[in-house]
C-alpha cells in the first residue's frame, strides 16, 4: 500500500507542475505584450535636473541649447554628483542618429583624473579645434574619443563613441551657464 501512495503522489506532482507550466506559458504569450519594434532605450528629460544644478554648482553648467541639434539626438541619462573624487560633477549622455554615445562631463576637480576617468582612459592629441570660439583638446582612446576644453574651475569633456563630426556637432551646441 505505502507503495502506491508515493506513486500517485508523483503523479500527483507531475500533473500540478504541468497545469502550472501551462498556465505560466499561457500568460506569457497573451498576457504579455511583445512588441519587437519597440526601441528599449528610454530618452529622459533632463530640464528640471539641469535648472536645479545650474543653481547648485560652482561652475556654469553645459547643456545642448534648445533646438541646437539636429532630429535624432536623445538624452538617455542625466546626474550630477555634487562631491566625488573627481570634484562636483555633471553627467548628461546622449545617443545620436547612428546611436553612437555622447555624453557631457564637467567637474570643478582636477582636469587629470577627470578627464581619464570619464574617457575612459583616452589619451592627449596634439590636434585642437575651434568650436564656437573655444579651443577644444582632442583625445584619442581605444573606447572613447573625447574634446576637452580646461575653464576657469572647470573642465568641460565631450566624450563618447561617436565619431569626432559628431562630438564636435555637441560642443558647439553648448551652452554653459549658472542659475
Amino acid at each position: 500500500m505505502a507503495g502506491m501512495r508515493g506513486k500517485q503522489s508523483v503523479r500527483n506532482m507531475v500533473l500540478s507542475l504541468s497545469v502550472s507550466s501551462l498556465a505560466a506559458a499561457g500568460i506569457y504569450v497573451f498576457g504579455v505584450p511583445h512588441d519587437e519594434n519597440n526601441d528599449p532605450i528610454k530618452t529622459v528629460d533632463y530640464e528640471v535636473d539641469l535648472k536645479t544644478v545650474r543653481r547648485a554648482a560652482s561652475y556654469p553648467v553645459a547643456a545642448p541649447k534648445d533646438g541646437a541639434l539636429p532630429k535624432g539626438w536623445r538624452a538617455t541619462s542625466v546626474r550630477y554628483t555634487p562631491q566625488s573624487d573627481v570634484g562636483a560633477v555633471w553627467h548628461l549622455g546622449f545617443l545620436d542618429p547612428d546611436r553612437e554615445y555622447v555624453a557631457i562631463e564637467q567637474s570643478d576637480g582636477r582636469p587629470g583624473p577627470f578627464v581619464d576617468e570619464v574617457t575612459q582612459s583616452a589619451r592627449k592629441t596634439e590636434k585642437t579645434e575651434k568650436i564656437a570660439g573655444e579651443t577644444w583638446q582632442r583625445y584619442e582612446g581605444p573606447k572613447y574619443d573625447a574634446l576637452v576644453r580646461e575653464g576657469k574651475g572647470v573642465t568641460t569633456v565631450v566624450t563618447g563613441t561617436a565619431s569626432f563630426a559628431q562630438l564636435t556637432k555637441m560642443a558647439a551646441a553648448l551652452d554653459a551657464r549658472k542659475g
